[in-house]
């Protein structure tokens, strides 16, 4: 076992992510479920879109025993709130978000078959679902996330949301370049022909 494995800091149960995996047992096949709910882990988010801080998840956990490990299993539906990327409003959604994470035996074939940080470890009887968690949540989030599907954003010339605006509005600005030919169109705006 190299030896950085050997030094990490043991998993404190009581921590509501981690998870007690005796009752499963080392008997390939058999399967656990665990309901528990659990705060959301704090900076889960990208810029614009975050889990709202205080957020308790409602999580239904498989823990299923394989051959190398402990097969961890979950869906869990997770709110968000954001701005939206193209009016810059406000916005509150869900997102549905799939886990599913290996957690090695300390003493199965993958110690010799896999670096290291490619297989989630159990430390003894315990794992740890966070990163696993705050992977798959993050990697949910929308990099570009929207207050609704068809939001129209905002006028480029004077910020506002364009659902705000009256059909007709523009910002026609005329060239001078073609300031002549404009005052053909219009004869009041430029000299009046003799």
């Amino acid at each position: 076992m190299p030896e950085n494995r050997k030094t990490q800091e043991r998993l404190d149960p009581r921590k509501p992510l981690v998870f007690d995996t005796r009752e499963v047992g080392r008997r390939p096949g058999s399967m656990k479920r665990l309901r528990r709910p659990v705060p959301v882990p704090e900076d889960l988010g990208l810029d614009l879109v975050r889990v709202p801080v205080g957020t308790t998840l409602e999580l239904d956990v498989r823990l299923e025993s394989v051959l190398e490990g402990v097969l961890v299993s979950s869906t869990v539906s997770v709110p968000i709130e954001g701005e939206c990327g193209r009016c810059l409003e406000p916005f509150q959604d869900t997102v549905d978000v799939d886990i599913q994470e290996l957690y090695a035996y300390p003493d199965s074939e993958t110690d010799e078959t896999t670096d290291e940080d490619e297989v989630s470890r159990l430390q003894g009887d315990f794992l740890d679902l966070e990163p696993a968690l705050r992977d798959a949540v993050v990697l949910a989030l929308p990099s570009n996330p929207l207050c609704r599907d068809d939001c129209p954003g905002l006028c480029p010339d004077c910020g506002v949301h364009w659902d705000d605006l009256p059909p007709e509005h523009s910002h026609d600005v005329a060239d001078p370049r073609w300031a002549a030919l404009q005052s053909l169109q219009d004869p009041g705006r430029g000299s009046q022909p003799k």
